[in-house]
């Protein structure tokens, strides 16, 4: 465990979200546009690893009459690499279908929706799940129904039956389901993107001491708001490759994880007489695994870029990782609160802490009884070890908490991965490759004031794991009278 230090118990500084919005070009194509990715052992079936990839983010839940969806023009997919090479081995393949039932009405739904088959539900969308492993593509299941939007409690009176519907398991062993989900994720952004302001320390910002005379209460701006999700369980064996074993010490028990969205290159607009067409092959157009790569790491110039690529085309962006701009902001943010990470900043010494957690995996040694190094090829994935078991009390902070089962080993929903990131970026990680180096007594402690328990709608104890979205007659709330 990393030490806490208990005179900074209420440190708070700048953070970022997780990848809403990340890039230029896809904050244009909210459909496309991932937004969170979690690869966990699944606590609920250990034999297996539970993957999540969340999309269409920012969902007002009173959106309609054209509620959110899935894009039918999207190609939607988690990849897995089992060898550490960068590509996958193993490929999970959404694809979308929308069809009306009643042509002649602009309503979504004209009466409640009480079954996956209900006549009164008007835009339903369905999907076909295709596995790609070493190269050759296998059709898993045709035509699986999505559960509609949660419109209200007379559109959608019983809104937990329709997610068991949709919730299949299939005769090769995965489950699968999707469709809406509240945003599990937590960030105050309208403070953040204000000059990196935090509310809680508001009066002590470089500049926010001039207007502001006390501290404020962190807002979850994410909160009451809906994604799309994209989730599996596969039973390990349909994820690592096959090995003599699998122990917490053993190259073979460790996963990389992404997710990415493609559409064709071609698109043609139809007229009076035709209808828009896609053609050509499909291009990657938004890319996810670690949570706030793209967002803080990479630069403005590039994240259109990076987007494109696939993680083993990553080591052109280490250097970012090796001197990350955040790192150097947190001193000028924070006059004489981090003098020690402001040497460090001023030496220009790479960070081969925080490429060890986002390119390459912690190898062994590092941590007691842990790693997750994927090998030497620079990579931004979800790095998961799969022979490390769920823990029966998870820690928020993960490994940085002594809970081996958290971030950066994989993810789970409830995992504070703003604060785990904002620890190591401001130090605290440095240690275990530079014994000399004495994190400032802030580092271990900063946090943007957050947690899962700002987030209104709980995560569940099993699959799908992100909670019951928000409907749209409730959120937002009515005033009180």
């Amino acid at each position: 465990m990393i030490p806490f230090d208990h005179r900074f118990p209420d440190a708070k500084v700048w953070s970022a979200m997780s990848s809403h919005r990340e890039a230029p070009e896809i904050a244009k194509d909210p459909v496309a546009d991932s937004s969170d990715l979690y690869a966990f052992v699944s606590p609920d079936h250990p034999d297996t690893v539970t993957l999540i990839a969340n999309y269409v983010p920012l969902q007002l839940p009173s959106g309609g009459p054209n509620f959110f969806e899935f894009g039918d023009d999207v190609r939607y997919e988690i990849h897995i690499d089992n060898d550490g090479d960068g590509y996958p081995d193993v490929t999970y393949r959404f694809e979308f279908s929308t069809e009306i039932t009643n042509p002649n009405s602009f309503l979504y739904n004209t009466g409640p929706i009480e079954s996956l088959e209900s006549k009164n539900w008007n835009r339903r969308q369905f999907y076909r799940l295709t596995r790609v492993a070493d190269g050759k593509e296998r059709v898993l299941a045709h035509k699986l129904p999505c559960p509609p939007c949660n419109v209200g409690p007379l559109s959608t009176p019983k809104y937990h039956d329709l997610v068991r519907q949709a919730t299949y398991r299939l005769s090769t062993g995965e489950k699968v389901f999707a469709g809406q989900r509240a945003d599990g994720f937590f960030v105050d952004l309208g403070a953040i993107f204000d000059l990196g302001t935090l509310r809680p320390f508001q009066q002590l910002h470089v500049a926010g001491k001039k207007i502001f005379k006390a501290e404020g209460e962190p807002v979850n701006a994410l909160d009451r708001m809906n994604v799309h999700s994209i989730a599996v369980q596969v039973p390990l064996s349909r994820v690592r490759r096959k090995a003599a074993r699998y122990g917490a010490a053993d190259r073979a028990s460790t996963i990389g994880v992404w997710t990415s969205a493609s559409r064709q290159q071609v698109r043609v607009l139809g007229d009076r007489v035709a209808a828009d067409t896609a053609a050509g092959p499909f291009t990657q157009v938004s890319r996810l695994g670690n949570p706030l790569f793209n967002e803080v790491v990479v630069p403005m110039s590039e994240k259109d870029l990076w987007n494109t690529l696939p993680p083993a085309e990553d080591k052109r962006f280490a250097r970012f990782v090796e001197q990350p701009e955040l790192a150097g902001l947190l001193p000028v943010l924070y006059p004489g609160v981090f003098p020690n990470l402001d040497a460090l900043n001023k030496s220009k010494k790479p960070r081969a802490d925080l490429v060890a957690i986002l390119l390459t995996g912690i190898p062994a040694g590092l941590i007691d009884g842990f790693t997750n190094s994927t090998g030497d090829v620079q990579a931004d994935m979800l790095r998961l070890n799969t022979a490390i078991k769920p823990s029966r009390k998870p820690d928020r902070f993960g490994v940085l908490g002594g809970d081996l089962a958290g971030f950066p080993n994989g993810r789970r929903v409830g995992d504070d991965v703003v604060s785990i990131a904002l620890r190591a970026v401001a130090g605290v990680t440095v240690p275990l490759v530079d014994k000399a180096f004495k994190p400032d007594a802030a580092a271990a402690a900063v946090t943007p004031g957050l947690s899962a328990a700002d987030v209104s709608a709980p995560f569940l104890g099993d699959f799908p794991f992100l909670g019951t979205p928000y409907d749209g007659f409730n959120n937002p709330p009515a005033a009180k009278s």
